[in-house]
């Protein structure tokens, strides 16, 4: 019956958030029709909605996701290679609960996770 799960997740300015996710993440807007108030973007097999929530205060927000990997040296690299800022918390690392993880923030300050089972 359930077959996937998209993450929907606040944004106050619709053309920052779309320019972050296509140019510094390499998603793709699959927006079926261009809302004001409304983006949905879309890199592999991970899709991601947001909505539009202009009051939000960034620094209060405390959204976030977790998308899987895998091959998660490799799109770190990508990122770092364009000058994507990384959480200077969580930087690409093994962690105890046996995933390989980094994080990054949004402009809208949503908290991204990456992941990979530890092999």
């Amino acid at each position: 019956m359930l077959t996937q799960i998209h993450p929907k997740l606040p944004m106050r300015n619709k053309a920052i958030t779309k320019a972050y996710c296509t140019q510094q993440l390499g998603f793709v807007d699959i927006s079926a029709h261009d809302y004001e108030a409304y983006l949905i973007v879309k890199r592999d097999q991970v899709e991601i909605h947001f909505f539009e929530f202009k009051e939000l205060d960034s620094l209060e927000n405390y959204s976030g996701t977790y998308i899987r990997t895998n091959e998660i040296e490799k799109f770190y690299k990508e990122l770092i290679d364009k000058g994507t800022l990384i959480h200077p918390h969580a930087p690409l690392s093994a962690k105890p609960w046996g995933q390989k993880e980094f994080a990054l923030l949004d402009p809208d300050h949503n908290l991204l996770t990456f992941g990979q089972e530890v092999e």
